[in-house]
């Protein structure tokens, strides 16, 4: 790991850059905003690990409510457990041997649960189960998006995967996985609004097939930060994912709300803090934060409260920023700006370090340690 780039007690701007800042007044609102929502419907919150990949966050999250988290991969499921998360699961289908006894061995010490969407996952999840003496609960997957998505079909399908988890040794049957994931990013709210009350009829359909099999459906998991509202609000879903709404981006600001407006629901707490390094020409600056600093996947990230300035390019180690209107760049060399990453997932995924900041000053130092963890 790198060293981290500022130590409790110091100032705010005299941490090294780039580093990964969070404002944590905004962090907190943003948590006491879902929690409270999650808690007003009467369903569970289960933030998505995937998006902070730091244990402390989510014992933070546990703290306000939260039953567990989710995660993506197992070695993202590994860290929260060795952070004292004691019940997670993983959103993903996982196949090969070493994964899935690894996944197995974490049922010793919390509650374990995974998707599937597949007969022969199944028998090899039961192999794994019944050779390490514990128990996984298992989610039908169900693709709801009508995208390439994983998961079974919606209805009978998915009532005949969960059927088979019911006679496999060391495997329940949890519930439904229905996660619209394009949903999250659709601009207009009308047609993110239209895509959930899809993925609510299927699941409700799906839950329905189920029960008159006679299988309990106690869970049907999924949403997201695009669409928490509506699964919340739907009296189908027991069970929330978000995890964005942590942190916020630039790509989620895009997304409008209900009156047409922003989409400002949740604050952005995340910021690539960076200092000016070059400046080459009157109306631009560069900046000592690349791309191997916050991640373009979804967008270039933009100056905090600076919609003037717009990024140009840049490379590894450098970002472009110039005035939209000609006008000079309002910093000097060595000044530090804070940057709204586009994407917050995979930013946080280039850092060792989170340095939180309160009023001014360094508050806290979080280690990182799922970052990287792709297996």
């Amino acid at each position: 790991m790198d060293s981290p780039p500022a130590v409790v007690g110091m100032s705010a701007k005299d941490v090294d850059t780039p580093a990964l800042v969070v404002d944590l007044d905004a962090l907190d609102r943003n948590i006491a905003k879902m929690a409270g929502t999650a808690k007003s419907a009467g369903v569970r919150l289960r933030p998505h690990a995937k998006c902070f990949k730091s244990a402390p966050i989510a014992q933070l999250l546990l703290a306000k409510g939260a039953v567990g988290v989710c995660c993506q991969k197992v070695g993202e499921a590994e860290v929260m457990a060795a952070g004292g998360v004691g019940d997670i699961l993983v959103t993903n289908e996982i196949w090969g041997r070493s994964k899935l006894e690894r996944l197995a061995a974490l049922g010793h010490t919390v509650q374990i649960r995974v998707c599937a969407d597949d007969e022969q996952n199944l028998t090899d999840l039961s192999a794994v189960a019944t050779a390490y003496g514990v128990v996984i609960d298992v989610l039908v997957e169900i693709n709801v998006s009508g995208n390439l998505q994983c998961g079974v079909e919606a209805g009978a399908p998915a009532v005949e995967l969960a059927k088979r988890i019911t006679e496999l040794a060391g495997l329940t049957f949890g519930g439904l996985q229905a996660y619209d994931g394009p949903a999250q990013h659709t601009r207009a709210y009308a047609d993110r609004r239209d895509s959930v009350a899809r993925a609510i009829d299927m699941a409700a359909k799906t839950k329905a097939l189920l029960e008159a099999a006679g299988l309990r459906c106690e869970r049907i998991t999924g949403s997201g930060t695009g669409t928490y509202e509506l699964e919340a609000a739907s009296g189908v879903y027991t069970e929330l994912q978000a995890g964005s709404y942590l942190f916020m981006d630039v790509d989620y600001s895009k997304n409008c709300a209900q009156d047409g407006g922003p989409y400002r629901d949740f604050e952005h707490s995340l910021f690539v803090l960076a200092t000016v390094m070059s400046r080459p020409v009157p109306d631009a600056g560069i900046l000592d934060a690349g791309i191997k600093s916050s991640s373009v996947d979804s967008g270039p990230p933009q100056i905090e409260g600076r919609p003037d300035l717009e990024w140009v390019g840049g490379g590894d180690e450098h970002a472009k920023f110039k005035s939209r209107t000609g006008s000079a760049f309002p910093f000097a060399n060595g000044d530090k700006v804070r940057l709204v990453p586009g994407h917050c997932d995979p930013t946080v995924n280039l850092y060792d370090w989170f340095v939180g900041v309160r009023k001014g000053r360094v508050e806290a130092i979080w280690p990182i340690a799922a970052r990287g963890l792709n297996r």
